[in-house]
């Protein structure tokens, strides 16, 4: 018997739970509190990229259908349109400085940004519904042509994530008065940073695509 198989007889043999533990990893990993929640949260946008991206196919192949009805060039008003779109991009300058003021845990600062911001918001909204019932009273509604109602189908829901925006932001400003700039509430920050510059991001899209080439039409 050579030296090679004594030393194999006389070697320990490992047990099976120390085979595991050699091979596997059984502690699992700690992950902070709340770190899938920002990447729930893009998954979360990137479904709503696909729906906005519908809604832009269909009016690129609808917006053209007027069904001798009325056109862009008869309904849309761009100054109106313009200070519409200057109450969104404030909005967002105002969200940023929240943000800023968050970051130097200055809560009393941040609520009054994310009031202004608000603000812009409701004014964004606002004349936007002034928009719509004006098109209805002209007789442009939904069911007037294909354009129109791609029109509204793309600018309404524009409109509702807006107005989801408004209730998440007053929802905050309500939890950080009770709260605190805990870790929590910063976290939903910054969610809702990202998805209201998301809207603005969109809303350029709108106002380029639909409101100034269908003045180009």
């Amino acid at each position: 018997m050579n030296a090679t198989t004594m030393d194999t007889m006389t070697k320990p043999t490992a047990s099976p739970e120390q085979l595991t533990a050699a091979f596997y990893e059984l502690e699992p990993h700690h992950h902070p509190e709340g770190a899938s929640t920002m990447l729930g949260f893009w998954i979360y946008l990137m479904s709503d990229c696909l729906i906005f991206a519908m809604l832009f196919a269909a009016y690129g192949v609808l917006g053209g259908n007027y069904a001798a009805g009325p056109s862009p060039k008869d309904l849309f008003e761009l100054p109106l349109v313009a200070l519409n779109t200057a109450m969104l991009l404030f909005s967002s300058i105002t969200y940023g400085f929240a943000m800023l003021a968050m970051a130097k845990n200055r809560k009393g600062a941040t609520i009054s940004w994310l009031l202004i911001t608000a603000v812009f918001g409701a004014c964004f909204l606002g004349i936007e519904l002034y928009e719509f019932a004006h098109l209805i009273h002209e007789g442009a509604t939904p069911m007037r042509s294909g354009f129109l109602t791609a029109f509204f189908s793309l600018v309404g829901t524009h409109g509702l994530h807006v107005t989801f925006g408004l209730i998440w932001l007053f929802t905050l400003v309500t939890q950080i008065t009770r709260k605190g700039l805990i870790q929590a509430n910063k976290r939903r920050l910054m969610c809702l940073s990202l998805f209201w510059h998301f809207l603005d991001v969109i809303w350029i899209g709108v106002f380029t695509f639909v409101y100034l080439m269908g003045m180009l039409r």
